[in-house]
């Protein structure tokens, strides 16, 4: 069994910082690609960022120079910086790794229980 834990969101004015952290945690032997999600009332869940388990790195154009994704590979934790704010980025936030139990074949798709970031203008 496999855990993500989120922690980090919370009640922010516009312009503002905050960094969320997901921690996996069980039966991992490996992980590959680590993302952040968000869903905002009424909308569909869309991706945030992405990283690789080399480092590579992408983000939502709606984020670009503003969220930064970094992960810390012995501590099977991700993390998203977020500065520079916005009402529009009113949502829960999810982690989402893709890890495995074992050190071969496929891999699995695990979730976090998601925590609010609401930004107040």
């Amino acid at each position: 069994q496999v855990q993500l834990v989120e922690t980090g969101g919370g009640l922010v004015q516009a312009g503002g910082s905050l960094r969320l952290s997901c921690a996996a945690s069980g039966s991992i032997v490996r992980i590959n690609a680590m993302r952040w999600f968000r869903q905002a009332p009424g909308k569909k869940r869309e991706t945030v960022a992405v990283i690789t388990n080399g480092g590579s790195t992408d983000y939502a154009d709606s984020v670009k120079g503003r969220f930064t994704i970094s992960r810390d590979n012995a501590k099977n934790t991700v993390y998203l910086q977020m500065n520079s704010l916005k009402p529009e980025d009113t949502a829960v936030y999810y982690c989402n790794a893709q890890a495995s139990p074992l050190s071969y074949g496929r891999w699995y798709d695990y979730w976090g229980q998601g925590t609010q970031v609401t930004v107040s203008s």
